[in-house]
């Protein structure tokens, strides 16, 4: 009956810390997507509020990560449940990236307001967050579902955004090439292309952890990773 009620006190204390990193998903999920929108509707408005909202997401991470320590210390979990608490941790760590990306991306929104509007970029670029969102929120799923071939899809998925990015690297050559006036904004716009890269990276992290927290090992498959043009 004891070793029931500690079982019990675990499970339920691990249901808090996972509804704050669902919490703290949804909430990355949304900068994404209006850090894509302030950008391609050269909106600081929407802009200011993305990077005001990192702090949020930064206080979830803090707190998902005493929460574990504090699980680990009182509960002393076994190896299997230990597995899960650590995992939960890098998969925090990841979200928090992936926030900064995206604080980072409206960063640069305010200053592109003021440049020359490179056409079709801007939308692509979107296009391109979009699918780094969307990978974002199934290998959330993929976590709370424990659905290991849910988080395999959205590893597969990321060579899609590499193959993506690499199509805007060409874009913003050619009209760097085409015009001087360009130069600038596309700089701005391929540091920007890149953070939404490396989302994806992070979100492959995810669901790789989705993996080792279900089976117990890592992907043994190196992810499909396109060449990438700036390399």
């Amino acid at each position: 009956m004891n070793d029931q009620h500690i079982l019990s006190a675990f499970d339920r204390d691990l249901e808090g810390i996972q509804a704050n990193v669902m919490k703290m998903g949804g909430l990355v999920e949304e900068a994404i997507g209006e850090a894509a929108m302030s950008m391609q509707n050269r909106d600081e408005e929407l802009a200011a509020h993305v990077i005001k909202g990192d702090k949020a997401v930064d206080g979830l991470e803090d707190m998902i990560n005493e929460q574990c320590a504090n699980l680990i210390a009182l509960r002393a979990p076994a190896a299997v449940d230990l597995r899960v608490v650590l995992s939960v941790m890098k998969i925090a760590g990841n979200l928090e990236r992936i926030g900064d990306y995206a604080k980072n991306m409206a960063k640069r929104t305010s200053v592109l307001v003021h440049m020359e509007r490179v056409e079709g970029a801007h939308s692509s670029l979107r296009r391109m967050a979009q699918e780094v969102q969307h990978m974002l929120t199934d290998v959330l799923d993929a976590f709370i579902q424990r659905d290991v071939e849910r988080a395999k899809d959205v590893l597969e998925r990321d060579h899609n955004v590499d193959q993506m990015y690499n199509a805007l690297f060409r874009e913003f050559l050619t009209f760097m090439m085409e015009d001087p006036r360009y130069i600038t904004p596309c700089m701005h716009l391929h540091f920007m292309a890149k953070n939404t890269e490396r989302m994806g990276d992070h979100v492959t992290a995810i669901a790789e952890q989705v993996i080792y927290l279900v089976t117990g090992s890592m992907p043994e498959e190196a992810r499909p990773k396109a060449t990438r043009l700036d390399a």
